[in-house]
Order: C-alpha cells, then sequence, then structure tokens
C-alpha cells in the first residue's frame, strides 16, 4: 500500500496517483529478490563444501503499465475547447485535468487553455496507456462519459477502443490507437 502525501488515502502498490484526490504518489522500489540459498555438506576431511544451489529467485514482475508492448493513442477535441487539437498520450499514466501550481496538479493533457469555463477538475480523469488503454474518472466534479454512455463511476476504470468519444466535463474528444 502506497499512503497518499497529500490526503493520507491507502492505494493499492503500483498506481501513480492517489485513487483519492490524483496527487503523484512516491514510486515504490521493486522487491528485492531473495539470495540463493546453499547447501553444505561435509567432505571426506570433514571441510564444509557446497554441493547444491537451489535454482535463482524469480524475478520480479513488470510495473504495471510500463510493458514493452504499448499501444500508441492520442486524443483529439471534437466540440468545446480548441476543436481539432491533439494529445499524445505517452505510456503509463496520464493525468486529465487544468494546471494548477498551489494544487499540485501537472496533467499530462492540461485542458486550462481549453476549458474556459471551468468545467474540467484540476485533478479529472486518468488515462492508461499500456497493453489496453483505459480511463478512469478519480472523482471530477463534472464527470467523465464514454460514448455518451452513463457517468463513470470514480476509481473504476473502463477499456477505450479506437474511435471512441470520451466527454470531460464539456469538451469532447475522439481516441485514436494505433
Amino acid at each position: 500500500m502506497i499512503r497518499c502525501a497529500e490526503c493520507g488515502h491507502e492505494n493499492m502498490d503500483g498506481l501513480e496517483y492517489c485513487d483519492a484526490c490524483g496527487a503523484k504518489l512516491p514510486a515504490t522500489a521493486a522487491p528485492t529478490p531473495e539470495p540463493a540459498s546453499v547447501d553444505l555438506q561435509a567432505d571426506a576431511a570433514g571441510s564444509p563444501e557446497a554441493v547444491a544451489v537451489s535454482a535463482p529467485a524469480e524475478t520480479p514482475p513488470a510495473p504495471v503499465g510500463l510493458n514493452a508492448v504499448s499501444l500508441k493513442a492520442k486524443l483529439t477535441i471534437t466540440r468545446g475547447g480548441t476543436v481539432g487539437k491533439e494529445f499524445v498520450l505517452q505510456t503509463g499514466d496520464n493525468l486529465v485535468g487544468r494546471w494548477d501550481p498551489d494544487s499540485g496538479a501537472f496533467p499530462e493533457v492540461d485542458l486550462e487553455l481549453d476549458d474556459p469555463e471551468a468545467r474540467i477538475s484540476r485533478k479529472h480523469a486518468l488515462l492508461r496507456v499500456a497493453e489496453q488503454l483505459s480511463l478512469e474518472d478519480i472523482g471530477s466534479l463534472n464527470g467523465t462519459f464514454v460514448n455518451r454512455g452513463k457517468r463513470l463511476e470514480p476509481g473504476s476504470p473502463v477499456t477505450l477502443n479506437d474511435g471512441d468519444e470520451i466527454i470531460i466535463g464539456k469538451t469532447f474528444f475522439k481516441v485514436s490507437v494505433a
């Protein structure tokens, strides 16, 4: 578990942003593998010698969202804000919101200039690029929607596909996945 320095919320290991407030979480160290054990037996002269080595320790799994096989994805504003503006998404987590140093909001998809009515929360949603593209609302005030369906529940990511439409605040985006 990773405790958020901003709000104190306990988050699952491997997350980069707090599920409760969206703040950047400290990186967790990968577990240190156990050293291989060595069995000692006495030889004919009575001195111990190593005769067997157990199997090497397992390699720790790759961190979530950093798989070598990740896709390329981008968002294009189709309504509201600056129509046609594109945001190329990075591998891993991409915070969607409005830049605000006072609250510690430094989103990768910064909609500060595209949202004059401030309908997008400073820390609104997370787009995760890995083997799949997923979207998660992180407790926004005005909600996040996919393909004009019902409002996403905070903390419940959904998988996105090429051509999906997402609505964040009053800004509409088209999802492109390659």
